[in-house]
């Protein structure tokens, strides 16, 4: 091609390139939600002057725990699973926006063609250009997509983050539970030995019947069943722990630290508001949101004519393997392609898009008002078993009392063994119970440190 005709068309390139500026643009819709000014459930919180930080965990007060949080973190496989996650989006808004550049290919070639004895040699190098003008957006529009999945993804890390460390300490907690109710269990298991050998004491004297003996033994042989169950059940939390931390089930942990000696930290729940500011999971959903928004924008965008730009240049030399005496090409070309019929698939993909982003404020709408319940149920929970874990501690006492007195006055002849019976039944539901519902407030504490966020803090939008 002369420079004289690739001067003709330059207008026509600067033309199209000042027009790529007509972006089709789509914006973000979200649910038109009114949030509550202040929480219905006010108990277990405390002043919002204490913010909460992102290694909530601390607040219990046991290095342990600090330590399997760390490990897990390090460590789990659900969040290496969820960083790779990260990684392969990071990678797809690399190559979403490759489409931004023009394609280079370099190509060569040489050989020899033998027609009726007449042989004939070529050699060849040529490099060609192309560009699709972005004239519309579509290019554009997928970009934004792709990083606003790129942000997505990052929010569902934080979150699996999030996951990870509450799991974690909710399961350390029903390990260190478990185990304190086997000791209870043996605790109980030697109060009913030694009752026994009261009982049968008084029946060797003759002071006791059969019947109290048998009914003693029972007992005994009840404690007993009742401590198999619940270690089997403490092996196997602890299996399900290591599996949290990367270890095999076989290397599990098992640290003896009391449930007593753990504190219950209570929480700042902020105001309703503040939570869609606090919670990961809640980010990814919005930026979900601005997804679907770039596709209905690029689904739109392809329903309108694309132009591409090619260049090419060239040398040939009728030699074998030798560019000598050589000619040169040199080409510049633009297309226009647009779809006449194709039974509607394209304006069916911008139905398509559209209903998604349709979809996905609902679903935006629905994580809102799940979120704002989990609050709710865990304040109120924390709550409430605040509550019954101080009404507990006074009926452990009491079935104390009632154990010993029951004691004393059946070796005195003055009750029968029905009254010790009950006192020791009434005395290891006591302990039972207290050891449950401590773990049912730690485990709260857990529940509300997750409901709100974990200290996490969204920012800025990174998309």
């Amino acid at each position: 091609m002369h420079i004289q005709s690739i001067a003709r068309l330059l207008p026509a390139f600067l033309l199209l390139a000042v027009t790529a500026g007509c972006a089709i643009t789509e914006p973000v819709a979200r649910p038109d939600l009114d949030l509550p000014e202040q929480w219905a459930e006010a108990g277990g919180a405390r002043p919002a002057t204490a913010p909460i930080h992102d290694t909530w965990w601390r607040d219990f007060g046991s290095a342990p725990l600090d330590a399997l949080v760390a490990e897990a973190l390090a460590t789990a496989p659900d969040l290496r699973i969820q960083a790779e996650r990260v990684v392969q989006a990071e990678l797809a808004l690399r190559q979403a926006g490759a489409s931004l550049f023009p394609a280079l290919d370099l190509s060569a070639g040489s050989g020899a063609r033998n027609v009726d004895s007449n042989e004939t040699n070529s050699t060849s190098l040529n490099l060609g250009a192309s560009y699709e003008l972005d004239l519309w957006g579509r290019i554009a529009a997928g970009v934004d997509a792709s990083r606003a999945n790129l942000a997505a993804t990052r929010f569902d890390y934080d979150a699996a983050h999030l996951s990870i460390s509450a799991s974690v300490a909710t399961t350390w907690f029903q390990s260190l539970a478990l185990q304190e109710r086997v000791a209870i269990a043996r605790e109980n298991l030697a109060i009913a030995e030694r009752v026994l050998r009261v009982v049968q004491a008084r029946y060797d004297n003759g002071a006791a019947s059969a019947l109290e003996l048998s009914q003693q033994r029972s007992t005994v042989l009840n404690q007993r069943k009742a401590i198999e169950p619940l270690e089997v059940q403490l092996r196997q939390t602890r299996s399900a722990l290591a599996i949290l931390l990367g270890r095999n089930p076989q290397a599990a942990p098992a640290d003896d630290v009391p449930l007593a000696a753990l504190q219950v930290p209570t929480v700042d729940a902020g105001l309703p508001s503040e939570l869609l500011l606090r919670r990961p999971d809640l980010a990814a959903s919005e930026a979900a949101l601005a997804a679907a928004a770039a596709n209905v924008a690029a689904a739109r965008a392809a329903l309108l004519p694309g132009i591409s730009l090619s260049a090419g240049a060239g040398v040939g030399s009728a030699a074998l393997l030798s560019l000598a005496d050589t000619t040169r090409t040199l080409s510049i070309s633009a297309s226009l392609l647009q779809k006449i019929f194709d039974g509607g698939r394209l304006r069916a993909d911008v139905d398509i898009q559209r209903s998604r982003k349709r979809e996905l404020v609902e679903t935006h709408r629905r994580a809102i008002l799940v979120a704002l319940k989990e609050v709710e149920d865990a304040l109120a929970n924390s709550a409430r078993d605040a509550r019954q874990e101080g009404v507990q501690r006074e009926i452990l006492a009491e079935a104390q009392r009632s154990l010993r007195l029951a004691e004393l006055r059946y070796r005195e002849g003055a009750d029968s063994l029905l009254a010790v019976l009950d006192a020791q039944r009434a005395l290891f539901s006591a302990q039972d119970q207290l050891a449950q519902l401590r773990l049912a407030r730690l485990t709260d504490a857990v529940g509300l440190y997750k409901a709100l966020g974990g200290g996490w803090s969204a920012g800025a939008p990174p998309f």
